[in-house]
């Protein structure tokens, strides 16, 4: 469609935009779902290149890769639902306002910068890009150069797909992030690790903008003694060994019960094996570590505590095991950041108590998991922990819930999005209040005041 060369200067592009923006055309509910249609297009037309992009940059098994192709089925979601998202939403008013009418209007922000994480490069850029669309905003993005390959390919799409003053990327390492930085946007809309978001946040407070912070955090999962041991591994193998352990809500260290630890860390063991086979270096369905960068980190958290099982490394091809390990320290490095690779750490609990109180004494994770088949234990633990969300007798999946607000607490991260969340979060709500001059009703307010406290008190309830 056209051909936009990332070296134009950004304070350029943003004007462009700007301009676009003040047009008004983005706030057509038709526009916005044409957009939503030929980014969809887009991508099914460029499957293979994002699949391809994906082994590329982290050794993505094609059916992990279509995992983040998913995001047509939340392109469909949003067409479906647009219109009743924007429709003005009528609220009650008191007696007090009569005649007149409430009603929250959703606006778009206008310009929004959405920043990309390296580990789901394609889809963690385009969906929080699928909620700004629908909200009628322009968008700059940028995606992490720590997964290059699929950074070309959302650059391709993007400007082959939408005009520059509408949607536009600028592809580049730390500097350019400076760049974008410093200028003011309408909102911004970063996933990563908390350490950068600290930065975009500090960043965005010099022009007062909002923003989203997608971070993570260390994720715990729990897993009582009355639970199907080979289930729950099951599910625990998959969830955090998916992309090599690089998602942000993997389970990030396990707290067993003592009496089932070592009856569970054998499932494990097994689950492993099945999945990937005797060795796992040679699955063609495990992924790479995605940088050099993260695979000595990786391999320094190693050496906190004993392997149990995996421990493997290869730095050429930036392979690290399947690894479970215990006997950490709780003040190791492995037990006080985010992990963010396949090494599981393996901690004991004998009352449930415990495990809470080892919990929230810590920064609120993004995601907990409990593996319980109690009811009571269940709700017990899901009022007194707090996260950004909470997944019972699985891992990971809850992501996979449309309707179901995507977001950290605390450190774990600020706002949400997927569904109707995402709209909302590239929305401004604006509340407008109609009256009418023909009648006023509510004469009480005007002075002077004598005479009518004794009304004003028993219209208010005091």
């Amino acid at each position: 469609m056209q051909t936009m060369l990332t070296t134009t200067p950004i304070i350029d592009i943003l004007e462009q935009q700007r301009q676009f923006f003040a047009t008004g055309k983005t706030k057509d509910v038709n526009f916005r779902k044409e957009q939503l249609k030929n980014l969809k297009q887009a991508i099914i037309n460029n499957k293979e290149a994002i699949l391809q992009a994906l082994k590329s940059d982290l050794n993505k098994p094609e059916l992990e890769g279509y995992y983040e192709l998913a995001v047509i089925q939340d392109i469909k979601y949003a067409l479906k639902n647009l219109n009743a998202w924007v429709k003005p939403k009528k609220v009650t008013i008191t007696p007090e306002q009569f005649p007149g009418t409430a009603r929250i209007y959703p606006e778009p922000l206008g310009v929004v910068l959405i920043i990309g994480p390296w580990n789901y490069p394609f889809s963690l850029m385009i969906s929080p890009l699928i909620g700004a669309i629908a909200a009628g905003n322009c968008s700059l993005l940028k995606p992490s150069e720590i997964a290059p390959s699929t950074s070309q390919v959302v650059a391709k799409i993007i400007h082959e797909t939408f005009l520059p003053n509408y949607i536009t990327v600028m592809e580049g390492g730390v500097e350019v992030s400076k760049q974008l930085l410093a200028e003011k946007f309408d909102h911004i809309f970063f996933t990563g690790g908390t350490k950068i978001g600290k930065i975009v946040m500090e960043a965005a407070a010099k022009h007062l903008t909002p923003v989203t912070l997608e971070l993570g955090g260390k994720s715990p999962c729990i897993v009582d003694a009355d639970v199907k041991i080979k289930a729950a591994a099951k599910r625990i193998t998959w969830g955090k060994f998916l992309n090599a352990g690089q998602t942000c809500i993997a389970p990030d260290y396990l707290l067993v019960n003592k009496q089932v630890k070592q009856e569970l860390v054998a499932a494990i063991k097994e689950c492993i094996q099945e999945y990937y086979g005797d060795e796992p270096a040679n699955s063609p369905d495990y992924g790479r570590i995605v940088s050099s960068k993260q695979f000595d980190r990786l391999t320094g958290l190693l050496q906190d505590g004993t392997i149990i099982t995996g421990g493997k490394t290869n730095p050429t091809e930036r392979y690290i095991a399947p690894t479970l390990i215990e006997n950490v320290s709780l003040d190791a490095p492995i037990m006080q950041e985010e992990i963010f690779g396949p090494i599981l750490p393996v901690l004991e609990y004998e009352k449930i108590e415990e495990a809470i109180a080892f919990i929230n004494n810590r920064p609120k994770p993004l995601a907990l998991y409990l593996f319980s088949k109690d009811k009571a234990q269940q709700n017990f633990i899901i009022q007194n922990t707090a996260s950004g969300g909470v997944c019972i007798n699985d891992t990971v999946m809850q992501v996979g819930v449309t309707e179901l607000p995507f977001g950290g607490v605390g450190e774990s991260g600020i706002g949400s999005y997927h569904g109707k969340a995402s709209f909302d979060t590239f929305s401004h709500s604006k509340s407008v209040l109609q009256k009418t001059l023909l009648f006023d009703l509510f004469s009480l307010r005007y002075p002077p005041y004598k005479g009518k406290l004794e009304t004003i008190k028993r219209l208010f309830g005091s």
